[in-house]
């Protein structure tokens, strides 16, 4: 962390951040071919900003393994074009049928649900490309491809939303709601640290220590989502407060209530600080993250 020291994860956060996305960019602009419709609603999403938590995770899990954050930098692409694809497809009226993201309209209010959903598509390809292409060692690419790809596949990601989807204005239980969040949002959290170690060649023990420190981080982070929902506004969030009333959702308060999703999300993130105790002095950033993110109102 030579360099590093004496920064806030907020600071550390955006510097990840500029590198990720300053990677994309020099990505996608050498791609021939893409037509420029296209073109412009993949960068209108991928610039709009965001937090870049998940490949935030990627580099300092990487870091915390003893590897060099360049090495890190195009997983840590892949796994942000995954989730920037997430998004434009939560918000079409099919899905979530939001108007606004990150502050903006979202891409099929400017671009028409065809072309956003195409957007989508070629950012969730263009992810596997990316780690074909940037990452040098093959066995590597093998590891990361199988993370990335079950994390956003029908048993990740696609399987929460599908049950996110099924249980809109119905009643649910606690296990349902830890169903569809720790699929729709913490796996991606689990793949994220887990590619970062796997980046730095780390041990197993290492790899499935830091996948549980970002399973939990991942579920905390979207049971805070869901209190933000209910109590934040939309110049706070960058987009519509309470959706997920409106829409029948199944979450955490609409199950536990507030103050009870709010010592559960503190409690996982105690564990998710327990889980790094292995790690030393280099896994700090790790743990500063998550004291940030229980503090967060966006």
């Amino acid at each position: 962390m030579t360099g590093n020291q004496g920064k806030s994860e907020n600071q550390r956060l955006a510097e990840i951040a500029q590198m990720v996305e300053n990677a994309i960019e020099g990505y996608l602009s050498r791609e021939s071919g893409i037509p420029e419709t296209l073109r412009k609603a993949i960068f209108y999403s991928l610039r709009a900003g965001g937090k870049r938590l998940r490949p935030g995770l990627v580099v300092l899990s990487c870091q915390a393994c003893g590897g060099e954050e360049i090495i890190a930098v195009p997983a840590a692409a892949a796994i942000e074009m995954v989730h920037t694809y997430s998004l434009i497809h939560d918000d079409l009226p099919a899905m979530d049928n939001d108007d606004y993201r990150r502050g903006q309209p979202s891409n099929h209010k400017v671009f028409g649900d065809g072309i956003a959903i195409l957007a989508g598509d070629a950012l969730l390809t263009y992810a596997f490309t990316t780690l074909a292409r940037h990452i040098r060692k093959a066995a590597l690419v093998k590891e990361l491809v199988l993370e990335l790809s079950e994390a956003a596949g029908a048993g990740g990601m696609i399987g929460g939303q599908v049950e996110d989807l099924d249980h809109q204005n119905r009643s649910g239980d606690l296990e349902t709601v830890q169903y569809i969040h720790t699929h729709k949002t913490a796996m991606m959290f689990r793949a994220a640290a887990r590619m970062g170690a796997i980046c730095a060649d780390a041990a197993r023990r290492e790899i499935d220590t830091l996948g549980d420190y970002g399973l939990k981080v991942g579920l905390a982070f979207q049971i805070v989502d869901d209190i933000l929902d209910i109590t934040g506004s939309a110049e706070e969030l960058g987009k519509s407060p309470q959706k997920d009333v409106q829409a029948g959702k199944l979450t955490y308060p609409a199950v536990m209530g507030l103050e009870q999703s709010q010592e559960h999300a503190e409690s996982l993130m105690r564990e998710a600080i327990e889980a790094l105790a292995d790690f030393g002095e280099r896994a700090e950033p790790l743990r500063e993250l998550v004291r940030m993110l229980i503090k967060r109102k966006r």
